[in-house]
């Protein structure tokens, strides 16, 4: 009898130990769950201060920027390599800052264009180009865009306008200070480059 009561007795503490080390191990699971997630969450916030206030601002996700960073990536390259003034340190200057931004065929366009005497033209004849985007389609599954643009080229004699549709594709870089979009433009033409009718 008195065996059999302390066997029970065991095996009831035994029991107990058993289901407060499962208690324990489940709340302790939950609590760490829960941590992670509160510190996941609080690592998606930002605040940016404004003198001595605190404002919370949310940091978005890489796929939801991706479409606005290719057409400003896009758009800042056609600047850098159709922008030019009459100043060839300029010109070398903003050309090679387009390079960073593209492929090897960027650089045959450049050399084509040099071969052609676009830079030295445009230096010789005082001439000012300007490119304005008109707009850009871009494909995000295919990751394909092509340029809209307006090319004005004033000289002291005249001006021209000119459409300019270009095309290429978009790839993912390692972010540099030359490139700070972490993209690279790919197989890059010209589609179209002529005279507007006024």
């Amino acid at each position: 009898m008195l065996i059999q009561s302390l066997a029970q007795k065991t095996k009831l503490a035994m029991m107990t130990v058993l289901a407060a080390v499962a208690g324990c191990t489940l709340i302790c699971g939950f609590t760490i769950i829960t941590c992670l997630n509160m510190v996941t969450k609080e690592r998606q916030q930002i605040y940016v201060l404004d003198g001595d206030i605190p404002f919370l601002a949310e940091r978005a996700q890489l796929e939801a920027n991706f479409t606005m960073e290719a057409r400003a990536h896009i758009q800042l390259f056609h600047q850098y390599f159709f922008n030019l003034p009459p100043d060839n340190d300029y010109i070398k200057w903003t050309v090679g800052k387009a390079m960073y931004m593209a492929d090897g065929t960027a650089l045959k366009q450049k050399q084509a264009l040099d071969e052609n005497g676009f830079y030295s033209d445009i230096i010789s004849s005082s001439a000012v180009c300007t490119i304005i985007c008109d707009s850009i389609n871009f494909d995000e599954h295919e990751r394909k865009f092509t340029y809209y643009g307006t090319q004005l080229i004033k000289r002291r004699t005249r001006d021209l306008k000119r459409t300019m549709v270009t095309t290429g594709y978009i790839e993912n870089v390692p972010r540099s200070q030359n490139n700070p979009h972490g993209l690279m433009i790919t197989n890059w033409r010209t589609i179209e480059n002529k005279d507007k009718d006024y």
